[in-house]
């Protein structure tokens, strides 16, 4: 007994070993099922495979797969794309509302980094940088001198929250003495409300640049900071506001319609009709509200828009709309990547689908909006030719609005045609304006500095004729002509100067605050709300 207890392993493992064998020639001469043969690849992977084994030259196959899927999204809608991992974390940042960096905005003149802005509060703020700063090194990499790009500074200052980058600057004032600080990296904002501001006692102005998912927040806090001052109605500027996170638009609707109103709903080939409907009780239920839209207002943005329209709840004033409603899904990919791929259609709550056509192909729908230039819509408005169905508002006007693409205003207001002289469009493009403009900033900031905010500004400010005629000596050195433009481009420019300034100071705040002052849509606006 003793002796088979010994011998008891060995003769286990010979049993297993001749099994083994015995299966393996079965598995020879047994035909398998489909469950039990690999999975066949498809003709795409076994190209691929084989121009990796094979072709002639060396080829990257990360390009290969990234063209081939190109090319089979190329076949569907326009808005169904493949994004590379590279570029996925900057396109999840635009929708988070924030990323990790240190604070700072940044312009590149001369081959040199200056600071145009310090978020207040932020990491930058808090280690005591200021505007006019100039970098010299980020760490070790020295950022001075040719080869200096923006996205080169933004990815040696952006990184993982509380690490810690240092900055070699020079400060204006302190003999070239240069400034080695230590920043710890924080959450920085992307805000989607540019500004909120009262444009007489009872008018409130909201400007959103995109839906992401601090957007509604950004937006009721506005509101009712809003209130608070006395606002009764609302102009709602969505112009430029290319959509992005849905439900966010839909809270939005949610605070301006009142019960279980329909907002909009979503059908696809496999997926069922789904409903968005209010379901609280809004911010803004009551009262008067304008919405202003251009070419540039897309998807989420005009899901908003054909709510409001189609319940009567507001005047939509400006132009037609981007007319992008397909809904879109992120996929992610085991490489990193991910694909962006529709899943939807939206409808209005009249049952308008907001798409336009792109049975043409990619290239024509792209080209529409500039088609729209060439074609004159944008300055004599589509009123006249509605190609699309029609359809009656579910509000108390009953009116007759139309599908087919877009949301047609109810007020048009045509594109400002208004041009200006080549020496002046010299400087947008070489961008001399934005160095001049930061450049005479800096040299009067105490004087700047004295004004308590964008208002005080643009009533107490009165050195228009003294900022042009630097920004005339400024252009003469890059012999660029000022003095001869007409008396109408010159009114022009000096409410952009004004704009441009208030910008340097106070950002999007103090850029639309100035430059609405003469802007004819807001004064459309305020005229049809009285």
């Amino acid at each position: 007994m003793k002796k088979l207890k010994v011998w008891l392993p060995l003769l286990f493992a010979i049993v297993m070993m001749i099994g083994m064998l015995i299966g393996f020639h079965l598995r020879e001469n047994i035909h398998t099922t489909g469950f039990l043969k690999t999975r066949k690849q498809t003709p795409v992977q076994e190209v691929i495979d084989l121009v990796n084994m094979k072709y002639v030259d060396t080829v990257s196959l990360d390009t290969l797969g990234n063209n081939a899927i190109d090319g089979m999204l190329d076949h569907l809608d326009p808005h169904s794309v493949y994004i590379p991992a590279v570029e996925l974390s900057d396109i999840n940042e635009d929708l988070q509302g924030n990323f990790e960096g240190i604070g700072v905005e940044f312009q590149i003149f001369d081959d040199t980094v200056n600071v145009v802005n310090v978020l207040a509060g932020g990491p930058s703020d808090k280690a005591g940088l200021k505007v006019g700063d100039k970098f010299i090194k980020v760490d070790d990499s020295v950022v001075a001198g040719n080869g200096i790009s923006n996205e080169k500074i933004r990815r040696l200052l952006r990184g993982p929250g509380n690490s810690q980058v240092f900055v070699t600057l020079l400060r204006a004032g302190e003999n070239g003495q240069p400034h080695k600080i230590p920043i710890f990296r924080g959450t920085i904002p992307l805000p989607s409300v540019d500004v909120a501001y009262m444009i007489d006692k009872q008018t409130g102005y909201i400007r959103i640049n995109k839906f992401s998912e601090t957007t509604h927040a950004e937006f009721a806090q506005a509101l009712m900071h809003l209130q608070e001052q006395g606002l009764t109605q609302l102009i709602l500027d969505l112009r430029g506001n290319g959509g992005g996170i849905l439900s966010e638009s839909i809270e939005i609707a949610d605070d301006f319609l009142d019960g279980d109103k329909l907002i909009t709903y979503t059908v696809g080939a496999h997926s069922n009709r789904t409903e968005y409907r209010c379901r609280r009780d809004g911010l803004f239920e009551k009262g008067k509200l304008v919405v202003l839209t251009d070419e540039g207002t897309a998807s989420a943005s005009e899901v908003l828009t054909g709510a409001l329209q189609d319940w009567d709840r507001a005047t939509i004033i400006g132009r037609r709309t981007f007319g992008k409603g397909l809904v879109q899904e992120q996929y992610q990919l085991s490489n990193g990547a991910a694909l962006r791929l529709t899943i939807a259609r939206y409808f209005t709550p009249t049952g308008r689908s907001i798409q336009k056509p792109y049975d043409k192909g990619h290239e024509d729908y792209n080209d529409e909006v500039l088609k729209r230039f060439h074609d004159g819509e944008v300055l004599h408005g589509d009123t006249a030719h509605h190609s699309g169905p029609a359809f009656t508002t579910l509000g108390p006007l009953k009116r007759t609005v139309f599908g087919g693409g877009g949301i047609t205003p109810d007020i048009f207001i045509g594109f400002d045609t208004s041009t200006m002289s080549r020496s002046i469009t010299n400087l947008y493009l070489d961008g001399g304006l934005s160095r001049f403009i930061y450049t005479y900033y800096i040299q009067h900031l105490p004087s700047f500095q004295s004004y308590k905010g964008p208002a005080d500004f643009i009533t107490n400010f009165h050195g228009d004729q003294q900022v042009l005629d630097a920004l005339t000596a400024y252009a003469a050195k890059d012999t660029i002509n000022l003095k001869s433009i007409p008396e109408k481009d010159k009114t022009v420019l000096e409410q952009r100067l004004k704009a441009l300034m208030a910008r340097q100071i106070w950002r999007t705040e103090g850029y639309y605050e100035a430059s609405n002052t003469y802007d004819t849509v807001i004064r459309k606006a305020l005229s049809s709300l009285k």
